[in-house]
Order: structure tokens, then sequence, then C-alpha cells
């Protein structure tokens, strides 16, 4: 590769990062400059700017209205399954945030406590998660509609004092009562919340506990504004929890300054998204995506986000993302694959798109799951952008490896979400950790001190942080993802570590058996698992949605054996397929990654919970029998 610009930046970030991260911390208002970038006095335990104090409310929201943007958009909200929009500019926002912070305080909310926020896709979780940073609290997400088991556990350690609520969230077919899961998630929780507001929508308002609860319309009516406190750069910003391996959630902390550094300097670097610009992230609020790349990153940067509640197909067809790109002319659209597969399983032809205008839109971003090459060569043939994959985790907070078309755009390489982002020392290795030559795969790892924006610990448990992360290869972050770096740098990354088959001896990655079934023209979906063999010690089994107008009692047959072919003849004879089933869709969280370890605990006999985040569990209802063993139909 020859690129210049990204090569003394990327190699400045790794040698001297405290001159790099020094200079992207510019970008930010800081009440207490720092004068130290890195702390490694206490190694694992690396912090950022840690004489720094600042206010991350302040940069995002009254930052700009001082300086004249008030007027400008800061949140246009567009909700087709209620059918209303809201564009909410940036002094309204101040307004409102500064609002409800007042609320707080009046509750007894101080620097440090939590608020728990468990809130649909609307203004006021974003308003939300501003006034807890506004008044020095740790917000701690938890995504709407999650099962009170789930949410138990998280008011269980965040220990919140206030949560934050509304009465329901609305699915294109059904609206979700959020009241009686709140009450359960709280009843079963030995910790108590010393007060509730819940916000009343009009589609299914909830009664409200006598003493405990407060109307959210009230309560902010009631409230006299608050001004920014300070706080230090490494105090927590958010807690945000993700799946362990235990069953027992992981709260990802989130420091101010670190991550203020990191997603300013992403905004422009990677997505090339500017102030004044419209960033359309197509996530949750609930997820890393959608605390990143929703709320923070655009408001930092002084862009205008798009809130959007509805979903990528049926709200009302395959065009709405068209149709967001279009009416609020969006550079930057940002969702994952899962979004496009379904997109395109709708509308393969992209006959919707040519009903709308997307020409402000400059690149389209795909993250939370493997891109494969079939998705990705249909965006990029129906749009004629770039269509750039990007890599990373809960626990990073923003990417690892992208390409940074801000920075210094490269050549795009199906499959590969680029190269390594600057701060982030990408390495792969083999199990003892001696480094990959390019071409082998192995375990990705990341080299210690990561950069700002990503974990320092988790809430309250730096012995299961290092024991989670850090324990497997001293001084490297392990990212539980295996793959690979080609001659060029660029990463490529297969899938979990757990996902790697090994099938007689053999190391096989589930990503590179999918990236051929994915390949075949009917098919609009598929994930591959390994399953228990004697012999073998593992098999792996496919499972395929067909695309719309695919007949699979008429060419299932055909479809499956051409299938099993192209692995024999993309991946190899060693790859051993000799089953792909034919199902009508496949176990997924509310975030679009499928359920490989479920459907694998099913397969194999396995006790297994149904996680809490599943999108819907009877699709692994129907699925069960296949997965033992059973032919479909």
């Amino acid at each position: 590769m020859n690129n210049g610009v990204y090569r003394d930046q990327y190699e400045q970030s790794i040698t001297d990062p405290t001159t790099f991260w020094g200079n992207a911390a510019h970008a930010i208002e800081w009440i207490t400059p720092p004068t130290t970038v890195l702390d490694d006095s206490h190694v694992p335990f690396y912090r950022w700017f840690t004489d720094g104090t600042l206010n991350t409310c302040f940069n995002a929201v009254d930052r700009h209205v001082r300086d004249g943007r008030g007027d400008q958009d800061a949140i246009l909200y567009d909700s087709p399954v209620t059918g209303t929009k809201r564009r909410i500019t940036y002094a309204e926002l101040q307004d409102q945030v500064a609002r409800l912070a007042g609320g707080l305080t009046d509750l007894g909310v101080t620097k440090g406590d939590r608020v728990v926020i468990y809130m649909p896709m609307i203004p006021e979780a974003v308003i939300g998660m501003l006034a807890c940073a506004r008044i020095g609290a740790v917000h701690s997400v938890v995504f709407g509609g999650f099962a009170p088991a789930e949410l138990s556990a998280r008011i269980e350690d965040a220990a919140p004092k206030v949560i934050l609520s509304a009465s329901c969230g609305i699915e294109p077919t059904r609206v979700i009562e959020y009241k009686p899961f709140l009450d359960a998630g709280i009843e079963r929780s030995s910790h108590t919340p010393e007060k509730v507001v819940i916000l009343q929508r009009e589609q299914a308002p909830a009664e409200l506990t006598q003493g405990r609860d407060l109307d959210w319309a009230e309560f902010v009516a009631a409230s006299q504004p608050a001004d920014c406190v300070e706080v230090a750069a490494t105090d927590p910003l958010y807690v945000l929890y993700t799946s362990g391996t235990t069953g027992r959630p992981k709260g990802i902390v989130r420091d101010n300054g670190g991550y203020a550094v990191a997603l300013r300097w992403s905004m422009e670097n990677i997505y090339d998204v500017k102030p004044g610009e419209v960033m359309f992230t197509a996530s949750d609020v609930g997820w890393v995506v959608g605390h990143s790349y929703i709320v923070y990153a655009p408001l930092l940067t002084g862009a205008t986000t798009v809130l959007y509640e509805g979903k990528p197909v049926g709200t009302p067809d395959a065009g709405a993302f068209w149709r967001i790109v279009d009416e609020y002319q969006a550079v930057a659209l940002f969702t994952a694959p899962t979004a496009f597969r379904a997109i395109k399983k709708e509308d393969a032809n992209a006959e919707l798109l040519a009903e709308h205008d997307v020409s402000s839109l400059r690149n389209l971003f795909l993250a939370g799951e493997r891109l494969d090459p079939d998705t990705y060569e249909w965006a990029s043939s129906i749009l004629g952008i770039p269509v750039v994959d990007n890599w990373w985790q809960t626990e990073t907070g923003w990417p690892i490896a992208a390409n940074l078309r801000g920075l210094e755009p490269m050549p795009i390489k199906a499959g590969s979400p680029s190269v390594a982002v600057p701060g982030f020392d990408v390495q792969v290795v083999d199990e003892v950790g001696n480094q990959c030559d390019p071409g082998n795969e192995g375990a990705i790892v990341i080299k210690l001190p990561m950069p700002p924006g990503t974990l320092p610990t988790l809430w309250g448990d730096d012995e299961r942080y290092v024991e989670s992360y850090l324990s497997a290869f001293e001084g490297y972050y392990l990212t539980g993802d295996g793959g690979m770096i080609d001659e060029d740098g660029y990463i490529y990354v297969m899938g979990r570590t757990d996902d790697v088959l090994n099938v007689a001896g053999h190391r096989l990655s589930t990503g590179a058996i999918e990236a051929a079934l994915a390949g075949h023209p009917d098919v609009a979906e598929c994930c591959v698992i390994g399953v228990h063999d004697d012999f073998k010690g593992q098999e792996p089994r496919g499972f395929v949605v067909l695309k719309a107008g695919v007949d699979p009692f008429a060419d299932g047959e055909r479809i499956t054996k051409e299938l099993v072919q192209r692995v024999r003849n993309e991946v190899g004879a060693v790859a051993s397929l000799k089953r792909v089933d034919i199902v009508t869709a496949l176990p997924k969280t509310r975030s679009g990654k499928i359920l490989r370890k479920t459907m694998r605990e099913i397969a194999d006999g396995k006790p297994f919970t149904v996680p809490g985040t599943i999108e819907d569990a009877s699709v692994l209802d129907d699925l069960s029998p296949v997965l033992r063993g059973h032919k479909m139909g």
C-alpha cells in the first residue's frame, strides 16, 4: 500500500501516542487541559488524560449553542412506527437536557451516581444520557424491552439511584409494554432504585407505582435547568453491559475524556462527517454503536444525527433507509450487514432505491458482524459508493479496523474491514503467543496500551477485567476474534475464536465457509456452526435462508447440493460440509447477531439458556428440531 498519510499517522500513534493523542485532544474543550496524556503507572490499567477535567455534555451541546449554532438541527427524530417526526435544534436540546438534569439533581442524583435508562428509540433516551453526563452521573442504558432477568442483572450490578423509562416500545406489528418488565426487573433485584421516571406514550400508558414513579412530563416541567458539572477525564461517563461467557453480564466502563477525544477524532478521520453534516446511524441507543455514533460522536462534532424508530424493512418497506437519506440529506449511513441482507431479500433489484435521491450519501458503513463479500458486492453495485466494513466491539467503543475515509481512503478489499485504526496495535498470534506470518490465521490481539475511548476496566471488577481480556497473552488485549492480516496490512476477521472449527485436526473458520454459502445467488443469509462428531471432533453444518421468490420445495434439493459443492470448491474438501438445511429464519439478537453459541448447544444436546437479547424466540423453537438432526418439513 502506498498510503503515506495513514502510515505516518498510524506509526506516530503507536511509537509516540502521547504526541498523537495530545494533538487530538485539542479538538475537545477542557476545563483543565491535561498535562499527562498517557498514565502508565499502574500497568495493565492504563489511563488517558488523568489530570484533565471537562464536561462531555458541554462539548456535545452547550459549546455549539455558545458558538452561534443553536439553530442547527441536533437530532432528527423519524418514527415510521408512530408516524411522527421531530426536529430538535442544539438550543432546544440544551434546554431539555438542562431541565431533566435539574430534575435528577432534585432527586438527589450527584456525580458518580448511576442512572439506568430503559427506553425505546425516542429523543428522551438521548436527552436522558446527556442529562446524566451534564451532572456527572453515570448512565447505563438497557435495551428497551429487555426481559426482566436481563434488566434485573443490570440493576443489580449498576445499583442505580434512579431509573428513566417509557411506558412502551413500538414494533411494526405490536406494542411492547415496558412497565411490567421494569417492575419485575426491580422486584427480582436486591437493589431498589429510589425513583422511576416514566415517559407516558399514548400507545400504551402505564399505571404509575404510588410513591416511587414520577410522570416524565410533570417532572421536567417542575424542574429548573442545571449547569454542567466539572468531572475528571477518568471519571466514568457510562457503563454498558455486554454478554459474558459465564452468563453474568460484563459492565464495560467508558470514561469521559478519552471517549470524547477518540470519538471526535474518528468522526472526521474514519467516517468523513464534518460539523453541520447529517449522519444516519441505523442502530439502537441500547447498543455501543448507538452510544457512539447516534449520540456522542455526531453531537461532539456538531453534526446532525438521525434517530430512527423503525426497521430496514416493513416500516413500511425495503426503501425506508433510502427515504431517510433522501429526506435529510445524510452524508453517511451506518448500520449492520444484517439490515442490508434484509433489504436485499425484500428488494433484490433495488427497485425502491430508484424512487429516492441518495446523491448526498458519500459512504455506507457496515459493522457489528462480519460483512460477507456477497452483501458487500450487492450494496456496492446498487449505490455506487464506497461500502466500508469497520470492525470493533462494545469493549473498544469505536473502530479497531476501518478504511479511514476522511484521513486517507484506501482500496477496499471485500471481506476485510481494511487496516488497523491509529492507536490500535493489532496483531495475530498462535496458541503460544507467537506472531503469525501474513495470511496465517490465529487469535487477534491488541498490544497494550489500547487507545483512548476503550474500556479501562469492568464496573466494580478489576479482577474479571484482567481475567477476561488480559490474561491469555501478557501485554495484550484478547479480542476473542480469530482471523489474519495479509501482506498489505489488511485485517480479516473470520469470527469468534469459539466459532473456529476443529475438523479432524484442521482449524477452519466458520466465516470462510459462510462466505462460500453466501455467494450462492439464491441465498439471502446463512450461518455455519460446528457440531460434535465422535470421529472428527467437529463437523460443520450450514443453515441458509433463501431469497424471496425462491421455492425451497421445488428448488431446495438442487440448491443444497450446489451449496455443498461451492464449499468444497472454495474452502476445500477438508471443510467436509455435508449438510445444509434451508430454514425460514435464523435466531438473532435484537442487534442482528446470529445466536451461533445457542445453536451449537442445541445441536450438541447440551443445556442452553435462551438469551434475553433474542429478537424472536419462536425462531429458535422452530429451528430446534433441525438443529437436533431432523430434516425441515
